[in-house]
């Protein structure tokens, strides 16, 4: 089957070319229909293998342009690097078509945002934080959506995200369609989804959980940070074919920490991201890796889903996932669209019933290479292995007695906001009624006595 049998436009066709698309992956073809038939879709598949246009081409197709300026596509996703990758593919789709496409994400100014959508939109994309402050606002309105996305579901439930889901629920208009995407579906989704609908088809490409064939998974023993940062030394140093490396951590403070041990090594051919960056460090980032400025970008499980980067070579574990199916998706940055890839993990002797839960997932147990020669198995731990617990960085715990403390309204000089102010508004403010520039007064003169 080729995208050429799919029910598609030519401008989606003349698009799919433009990118040399020719043959659907598995979750395409087999979600293409349904969807286009208008039923209810629970899509489950493996990162990498082509979800978002799985749900894309058939919505795109089934659009149809009106004058109405209200969305008829929302898709909901958990972080801001997916909102961008999604956008993009609408746009990649839709550059024969006049679709207006938007993204929404929070830890930026809202007022763009509420420009953007006040313009008119087509197919809005968002985390669901951003959407329920736009609609709360009543800058935002539903009443037209056709398509419901929710794109990784699991991902949007583990952080936390279900009481938002429900609010904007209630915006959005009884009929309407239903897509579920997700690399996993584990018993709390399903249940979150029968909040939605109770008539559904369940399309899956690959089992949940299932290892990529063409991804080679392997493991090495190592006890504490500094082995496994000596580990990873020597392999960057000893293998040139490890040419885009995505290293993940269990925490933004190991990430900090490696990224301090390894840029004296690497320079500026390494990056770090997690969600303690701001908007802006974490779009550079990614591109920085993308383009190949960072050989090596460091990561924590919370960006794994956005981080949609073409030809990564390996992906270390560097921490064993706490959580099998976040494995899932750490090893599914790699081997993307039918490349090759190679997933190395790192794991301390603590770590071991984590990997065996992941084995267990996978059905298949990772085989152990030994350490290579000169690797050194260091004893020294540092801080953050003595104390896992701890809870700030930097952080001064002080006690405020609230008989003494003194709470007092801003002034009205720090209420003020970064809010263009015309002048109208200043003279409105000023004179407590509205002026003219330079206009006289209509009516008859006076005459003078």
């Amino acid at each position: 089957m080729t995208f050429a049998d799919f029910n598609l436009n030519n401008q989606l066709q003349q698009a799919l070319a433009d990118m040399g698309m020719t043959t659907p992956t598995a979750i395409q073809a087999k979600s293409f229909a349904p969807i286009m038939a208008g039923r209810d879709v629970i899509g489950i598949a493996q990162t990498g293998t082509g979800k978002t246009f799985a749900y894309l081409l058939p919505c795109l197709r089934l659009w149809r342009f009106t004058k109405s300026a209200y969305p008829q596509i929302l898709i909901i996703v958990p972080t801001r690097e997916l909102v961008m990758q999604v956008v993009q593919e609408v746009e990649k789709l839709t550059e024969y078509m006049s679709v207006e496409v938007v993204g929404v994400y929070g830890g930026t100014n809202i007022k763009k945002h509420k420009a953007e959508v006040e313009v008119g939109v087509d197919v809005l994309v968002g985390t669901p934080g951003r959407l329920g402050d736009l609609l709360k606002d009543g800058v935002l309105k539903l009443k037209n959506i056709r398509q419901l996305i929710l794109d990784e579901v699991d991902e949007m439930l583990d952080l936390g995200f279900r009481h938002q889901l429900n609010d904007i629920v209630d915006f959005l208009p009884k009929k309407r369609q239903h897509l579920f995407f997700s690399a996993t579906m584990i018993p709390e989704v399903m249940q979150t989804i029968g909040q939605f609908t109770d008539f559904y088809e369940v399309v899956e490409a690959a089992p949940s959980g299932a290892p990529l064939e063409n991804i080679d998974q392997y493991a090495y023993q190592a006890p504490n940070f500094n082995t496994k940062a000596n580990l990873l030394e020597n392999l960057l140093r000893e293998h040139a074919e490890m040419a885009k490396v995505l290293v993940f951590t269990a925490t933004r403070r190991l990430a900090d920490a490696l990224y301090e041990r390894m840029e004296p090594i690497l320079g500026e051919a390494v990056g770090v991201i997690h969600s303690n960056k701001s908007q802006n460090n974490r779009f550079n980032t990614v591109a920085a890796f993308e383009d190949n400025t960072y050989r090596v970008l460091i990561a924590t499980d919370i960006v794994a889903r956005g981080l949609d980067v073409s030809s990564v070579t390996h992906v270390v574990n560097f921490d064993v996932s706490d959580n099998a199916e976040k494995h899932i998706h750490r090893v599914g940055r790699t081997g993307r669209a039918q490349e090759k890839g190679v997933a190395i993990v790192f794991a301390a002797p603590q770590e071991m019933d984590y990997l065996a839960e992941i084995e267990a997932l996978m059905g298949r147990t990772l085989p152990f290479h030994e350490l290579p020669a000169g690797v050194e198995i260091s004893t020294e731990l540092i801080p953050l292995e003595m104390e896992p617990a701890f809870v700030a960085e930097d952080t001064q715990f002080l006690h405020i007695d609230p008989e003494r403390a003194a709470f007092h309204e801003k002034s009205d000089k720090n209420k003020k906001v970064a809010v263009r102010e015309g002048r109208r508004d200043k003279m409105m403010k000023k004179y407590k009624k509205p002026q003219t520039r330079g206009q006289k007064p209509r009516g008859k003169k006076k005459k003078r006595k």
